[in-house]
């Protein structure tokens, strides 16, 4: 008994008459508020950091005269530079927080306040950078630069409170 394939039309009725179902999704009500926060925040972030990256592009490619002259300009460039390039790093580290968060297994103190050091970090870090770059004197940085210091103690206590908060599901006793 030979089996005849069936015809485009007779798949597309096939097609039709069955339900539509639609693809398992995650809604915004499976994610927690810290997770919410920093996919939220670190996209934002994220294309604030690459439109200052593109705006400095366009400096460069006009050969606007306070970002490409040598000399204390040279100061200006390296610190903007910085500030995106931290900035974007940054934001990536938030959007990876956030999708890796339900995965780990955290006390809620900690996830809490990892949260809020690593969200402080990717505002001071690169703004220390950008700060200390818009108004610099001579060779060194402006007085914006302080806040990098202040940022990475953030970071680092993010990333201590995250490496010794997390908790091995298959830990040998």
């Amino acid at each position: 008994m030979s089996k005849q394939k069936s015809t485009r039309r007779e798949r597309s009725e096939l097609q039709i008459q069955a339900p539509q179902t639609k693809p398992a999704s995650t809604t915004n009500s499976d994610l927690s508020p810290e997770e919410r926060r920093h996919l939220k925040f670190g996209w934002w972030s994220l294309f604030a950091f690459v439109c200052l990256g593109i705006l400095l592009e366009t400096f460069l490619a006009y050969r606007t005269e306070w970002y490409t002259n040598s000399g204390d300009n040279e100061t200006h460039r390296l610190m903007l530079k910085l500030g995106h390039a931290h900035g974007t790093f940054l934001s990536l580290v938030n959007i990876a927080f956030a999708v890796t968060l339900s995965r780990i297994n955290l006390i809620e103190n900690i996830r809490r306040l990892s949260s809020r050091c690593l969200i402080a970090a990717t505002l001071l870090i690169p703004g220390g950078f950008i700060l200390g770059g818009v108004v610099t004197h001579g060779p060194e940085p402006g007085l914006g630069i302080i806040l990098l210091p202040i940022g990475a103690l953030f970071l680092l206590f993010a990333l201590f409170l995250l490496a010794r908060g997390m908790k091995s599901k298959h830990a040998v006793r």
